[in-house]
C-alpha cells in the first residue's frame, strides 16, 4: 500500500580524462569539435561517467567500472549505451530521476555553446524533463593537470525518489 510518502537518495559522480591524439571529443553523448579527444576504453564521455557513477550511487550499487570493465565488450562503445543500461537499473529498484546536476571541470573547449545540446540529448534519453538537468562549466585557473589543459574532469549529483511502500 502507498501513502504518498517518498524516499529520496542522493548519488554523487565523479570522472577525469586525460586528452588524446587522433580522438573525437564526446561531452554528454555529443560531439564536440576539438582537436583532441579524451582517452578511455569506451568513447570516454566524462560528463556521461560521472553521471552514471552519480545514479549508481544513488541505488547503492558500485561504480560503473564494476558494471562495465576494460574489456573487449566495452572497448570504443558509445556511452550513452551504458547510461541507458544504468538507467534501468534505476528504474528496476523503482526509482525515477528527481535531477541532475553537473560541473564540468576544463580549460577548453568551452561548455556554454553546447550546453542546450548536451542537457536535451541527455533529457531525451534518461527520459526526464530538461528542466531537471543542470550543467554548469569553471576552469581550474591554470592550475595542474586540468589547468594545463591535459584533461577534463566532471562531477555530478543525481536525486533520485521512489514512492515509500509499507505492508499491511
Amino acid at each position: 500500500m502507498f501513502n504518498g510518502e517518498k524516499i529520496f537518495r542522493i548519488g554523487l559522480g565523479y570522472d577525469i580524462h586525460p586528452f588524446s591524439e587522433g580522438r573525437k571529443l564526446f561531452l554528454g553523448g555529443i560531439e564536440i569539435p576539438y582537436q583532441k579527444g579524451l582517452k578511455g576504453h569506451s568513447d570516454g564521455d566524462v560528463l556521461i561517467h560521472a553521471i552514471m557513477d552519480a545514479l549508481l550511487g544513488a541505488i547503492g550499487l558500485p561504480d560503473i567500472g564494476f558494471f562495465f570493465p576494460n574489456n573487449e565488450t566495452y572497448k570504443d562503445i558509445e556511452s550513452i549505451l551504458l547510461l541507458k543500461e544504468v538507467l534501468k537499473m534505476v528504474e528496476e529498484r523503482g526509482f525515477k530521476i528527481e535531477n541532475i546536476d553537473v560541473v564540468v571541470i576544463a580549460e577548453e573547449p568551452k561548455i556554454l555553446p553546447y550546453r542546450e545540446k548536451i542537457i536535451s540529448n541527455l533529457a531525451f534519453h534518461l527520459s526526464i524533463y530538461k528542466e531537471n538537468i543542470n550543467i554548469k562549466a569553471t576552469s581550474n585557473e591554470g592550475i595542474g593537470f586540468i589547468g594545463k589543459k591535459e584533461g577534463i574532469a566532471v562531477l555530478a549529483v543525481a536525486l533520485l525518489s521512489k514512492e515509500k511502500k509499507y505492508a499491511g
